[in-house]
């Protein structure tokens, strides 16, 4: 593979911003040398190069939380690559879903824009789940089992239908939110994801949008 239009740093490397491709939210910063480069192209996951291990690094070899590539550019520079990946699990060592959780003061960050919190929550229950800390009432439902998991998301989906019908905004609101919180806890305990979810949905859409666009280009007779 010819990457001659990339321009290497003085080491040979390139710096890779990896992107959820469903999400769009940014998950890390990497580097990559020619041969890593050439792996992701190959393998469909990513690999780095590990500049204080000095080696090649497929990302997510050891703990499952590997990054399947959809989308491979690079910038009007020739010196920064954009994979768009979908990732297997959390991709900060942390345990969280983006290794970008925190502001210059090393601030926990739990004001995200509203078009992206449904990740970070999904990352705190994520969590949640590891530390089962004592007082959480996350950590209380995990512990209760996946029965009542499931019979929670019931129960709030009941009570969202109801506040839909007879109950104001504010109430159809917090409902909803209900909802969406154990519905996230639900699918954490079943080891899926939000972005599983987003996936299927954004699948749907395709395929309603491809159908459409051939149902118009038949000859009408």
């Amino acid at each position: 593979m010819d990457f001659n239009h990339l321009l290497f740093d003085t080491n040979g490397l390139i710096p890779a911003i990896i992107q959820d491709a469903i999400t769009g939210r940014v998950l890390m910063l990497g580097w990559m040398n020619a041969e890593s480069l050439a792996l992701t192209q190959r393998s469909g996951e990513v690999w780095f190069y590990s500049r204080s291990r000095q080696e090649l690094w497929h990302k997510g070899a050891t703990s499952g939380n590997v990054l399947r590539v959809r989308e491979l550019r690079v910038d009007c520079d020739n010196d920064t690559l954009l994979v768009r990946a979908e990732p297997a699990g959390p991709t900060c060592h942390t345990g969280r879903e983006s290794c970008f959780w925190q502001n210059l003061e090393e601030q926990l960050l739990l004001d995200a824009p509203s078009a992206s919190f449904l990740d970070e929550l999904a990352g705190i229950i994520q969590l949640r789940h590891n530390d089962m800390p004592a007082g959480s009432y996350t950590a209380r439902l995990f512990r209760a089992g996946r029965h009542k998991i499931a019979q929670k998301v019931g129960e709030e989906g009941l009570e969202v239908a109801l506040a839909g019908v007879v109950q104001n905004d504010d109430r159809l609101i917090d409902e909803s939110a209900d909802l969406l919180l154990h519905l996230l806890v639900l699918l954490n305990e079943r080891n899926l994801s939000l972005d599983a979810v987003l996936g299927r949905l954004s699948e749907r859409h395709k395929a309603r949008v491809t159908a459409e666009n051939l149902e118009q280009q038949e000859p009408k007779l």
